[in-house]
């Protein structure tokens, strides 16, 4: 597999997630849909992390809805195991924002998860709105941190 490119945002070193016991089945590993948990957990620190946190674009009357989600194990993670998440904007073409993770057990230096998450941008009514119209500032940055931006 390819190797991932991130580009650098300063700051954003990633997000740290400790595995709780809870987390972990019958096996001792890490339960496959504790990952789409930390993925949103990852989201919502870098959105805050880059001046725009959920609570702020809530407030606004804006939402960002999960369209769509993909993602491919590598290798497995267990209790008290530290899981380092990067994340970065993969794409933004100013309606549809698709984030990428990559996990990586701190314990071993292996990659385990790497995905994306979809979103779109809606009103409080439930339609689709375009960032540049509503929130200009925020569409900027977006695009400034976007890998490709269409």
């Amino acid at each position: 597999m390819e190797k991932q490119i991130y580009k650098e945002v300063g700051v954003l070193e990633g997000y740290i997630h400790k595995v709780n016991y809870y987390e972990t089945d019958k096996m001792g590993i890490t339960h496959h849909s504790n990952y789409i948990r930390w993925m949103e957990e990852a989201r919502v620190d870098f959105l805050e992390k880059i001046g725009w946190g959920f609570d702020y674009l809530e407030e606004q009357g804006i939402m960002s809805p999960v369209i769509g989600i993909d993602c491919e194990y590598k290798s497995n993670t267990k209790f008290t195991d530290e899981v380092l998440i990067k994340v970065n904007i993969r794409e933004f073409n100013g309606v549809k924002l698709v984030i990428e993770y990559e996990m990586i057990n701190t314990k071993t230096n292996k990659t385990a998860l790497v995905g994306t998450s979809k979103h779109c941008f809606i009103n409080e009514k439930g339609m689709p709105i375009r960032l540049k119209n509503e929130l200009p500032e925020f569409d900027k940055k977006l695009r400034e941190l976007a890998i490709e931006e269409k």
